[in-house]
């Protein structure tokens, strides 16, 4: 039997609203969830610009950064049962194309990224197929958890960088994403600057542990010559989505260093290729992330090495999504916004006692 669920829904180029979506059992292999929390990520705000809207089937429900609870399980799901706390890696493949054939199942040429190709997390019941499901440890509060996803992508990035321990690191932009491949690479040994034109995440970055320098007032390149005995970082990460960002990151890097676009640039850009070849660069691009990685993320989350507590800036109920998504979009002195989808209590209440 169906039932009526309220969601968060993208209609067109920056209106969103609250409106009443059903929601089915969940089907063979599927599980109906409460999510909890859901973030805001600069993907959502791409569709909220209308940027998307050759891919974006409207009435879009938005939201893949989650975590949330169990409610029922669906025919043939083994292994999870009403009242988990789960988080969801929002991809499903085709296994068919030749990307699957390689290996590469998370960039499947015939990719549904959840919460884009097909309805999101922010609404207040979601049927997702199991195999999308990864767990959470109940110590891990479940505000906190709702980073684990965009952990996984900084996890992925520093890996397709192969960063290593004692390699120095330039992370251009210090959004949450750039903040949180910054803290992902400092764990795996590097020595790593961030920068940041906003006052409010550079302090938030250095509250964190991380050397922190403003591009508008600092002669980034100049600080990594006197940083690096002229050498140049070994890795930077480009995750501004800016021009400068681009030049900045290319710029600041050694000899055979290795650059790793992670920001969507929304139009082409200029590239010093003449450095790429003088100096034998590495370009390499960083897309989502497999299940290792959200693995990893959660326990980067679970024993604090991310101290995803600091980097949420705001908490808002469902029906304020849409001024959420303003807020964000003005910048100002915030990280990351989470929309709190649940009759919170009311959810757990419901996934518990279907599993007594």
């Amino acid at each position: 039997m169906t039932t009526s669920t309220l969601a968060v829904r993208y209609t067109s180029a920056r209106t969103l609203d609250t409106a009443p979506t059903e929601s089915s059992p969940p089907g063979p292999g599927e599980v109906e969830l409460a999510p909890a929390f859901v973030g805001i990520c600069g993907t959502d705000l791409h569709i909220f610009h209308g940027d998307m809207d050759a891919r974006v089937r409207t009435p879009a429900v938005l939201g893949h950064e989650m975590s949330g609870r169990i409610v029922r399980v669906g025919p043939d799901v083994e292994g999870w049962r009403p009242g988990n706390a789960v988080t969801v890696m929002p991809l499903r493949w085709d296994d068919t194309c030749p990307a699957c054939r390689a290996g590469h199942r998370h960039i499947c040429q015939h990719l549904d990224f959840i919460g884009i190709d097909s309805p999101g997390a922010m609404q207040q019941r979601w049927t997702v197929p199991a195999s999308t499901l990864v767990r959470l440890p109940e110590s891990v509060p479940l505000d906190r958890a709702a980073l684990v996803e965009p952990t996984a992508v900084a996890v992925h990035d520093v890996g397709r960088a192969r960063v290593q321990a004692g390699e120095r690191v330039v992370v251009v932009g210090g959004g949450p994403v750039g903040i949180l491949i910054a803290l992902v690479a400092r764990s795996a040994g590097a020595d790593v600057r961030v920068v940041e034109l906003s006052g409010h995440r550079r302090l938030l970055a250095e509250e964190s542990g991380l050397t922190a320098w403003d591009p508008a007032t600092d002669d980034v390149p100049e600080l990594v010559r006197e940083w690096t005995g002229d050498a140049g970082a070994d890795v930077a990460f480009e995750v501004s989505g800016a021009a400068a960002g681009v030049d900045t990151a290319v710029e600041v890097l050694a000899v055979r260093g290795r650059l790793c676009l992670v920001a969507i640039h929304p139009r082409p850009r200029e590239l010093n290729l003449h450095r790429f070849f003088w100096r034998e660069l590495t370009l390499v691009g960083a897309r989502l992330y497999d299940r290792a990685d959200f693995e990893r993320a959660v326990a980067l989350v679970a024993d604090g090495t991310v101290p995803a507590d600091r980097l949420i800036s705001k908490v808002v109920p469902l029906t304020e999504a849409p001024s959420a998504f303003e807020a964000l979009e003005a910048g100002g002195d915030v990280m990351k916004i989470l929309v709190d989808c649940s009759d919170a209590q009311g959810a757990i209440d419901e996934a518990q006692g279907a599993a007594v």
